[in-house]
């Protein structure tokens, strides 16, 4: 089995900032025209430090994400790879939910539900 792991594939991006049995807090930063290889996250809350825009990429196709700073958006379970398609630096927080709230990263999902 390949490690999806967004630490593991892009690790000059994601770092962990807190693990426990029930969550795993991540902190995302990008600079403009940066791409992630694809990865997996479980159900997850996003909170957005600086303004968002970004295009997501899963095996159902492309679609673009712009989401302002300073909001906290779910992010159901999901495969996919992104580019930071904005001007600025991304910074984000993701709370990442394990056991049987992860959910499942089905190949249909295309990013946050805002």
């Amino acid at each position: 089995m390949v490690d999806e792991d967004p630490v593991s594939t892009n690790p000059e991006h994601y770092r962990t900032l807190f693990e426990n049995d029930v969550v795993r807090v991540l902190e995302y930063r990008d600079e403009p025209g940066d791409r992630t290889t694809p990865h997996v996250h479980p159900n997850s809350v996003m909170v957005t430090l600086s303004e968002v825009r970004r295009r997501l990429t899963t095996e159902a196709g492309q679609r673009d994400v712009d989401i302002p700073a300073h909001r906290a958006v779910w992010l159901a379970a999901q495969r996919h790879a992104g580019e930071n398609i904005g001007q600025t630096t991304t910074h984000a927080i993701f709370v990442e939910l394990k056991g049987s709230a992860a959910g499942d990263a089905g190949p249909s999902a295309l990013g946050p539900d805002l």
